[in-house]
């Protein structure tokens, strides 16, 4: 009997990381418009100050998640123009540099690391459901993109970069306790 409650604490310590397609719910989508807002600050002033004045053509790539790409490029634009004096083309043509943006992630996953007892094999409950012994939830939310830069837009490739925004928890059996908060500090 020992044995058999071992043997099911071992199968219960795991790890999972699932990447979360939707954002309808406010956490999710202030964790992604953080990590955006993130990640568009760490823009390299060796790379954009020497285009003050000038006008720049945005061109952006992203595997999905249109509606991000298109709140990502509106908060890039907004960063360049405010922090960098660019002015924004409406066309390539009429632009004196070109910047190709390739977003690699734009989105939230969630990660539970620990012991948990789970429940989704019984009759009556949800797949997911579990009873925590002792988990780490993490649930995250990722930016990253590089970019070229250039009269043509195909000069050297950045460097990538990476935001991510984090909200974790820690589980017990009977409570939730938060780690880490998404709320801004009052410093940024």
């Amino acid at each position: 009997m020992i044995g058999l409650i071992l043997l099911s604490l071992l199968l219960t310590g795991c790890a999972a990381r699932q990447v979360q397609d939707s954002l309808a719910g406010s956490t999710a989508q202030r964790l992604v418009t953080h990590a955006i807002d993130d990640l568009v600050s760490k823009l390299s002033p060796d790379d954009f100050e020497p285009l003050r004045g000038q006008q720049l053509y945005i061109n952006s790539n992203f595997i999905e998640y249109h509606s991000l790409r298109h709140y990502a490029d509106r908060r890039l634009a907004v960063e360049l123009e405010n922090r960098f004096g660019i002015h924004l083309a409406e066309d390539r043509l009429t632009a004196d540099q070109v910047l190709n943006v390739f977003y690699t992630s734009l989105g939230t996953d969630q990660g539970l690391l620990g012991f948990f007892i789970p429940l989704g094999f019984v009759p009556g409950f949800e797949e997911g459901t579990r009873i925590n012994l002792i988990t780490l939830e993490q649930f995250h939310g990722v930016a990253e993109m590089y970019y070229f830069l250039g009269p043509a837009g195909n000069g050297q490739r950045s460097d990538t970069i990476q935001a991510r925004t984090r909200t974790d928890a820690l589980g017990l059996p009977i409570i939730t306790i938060p780690i880490t908060n998404i709320d801004r500090r009052a410093d940024r």
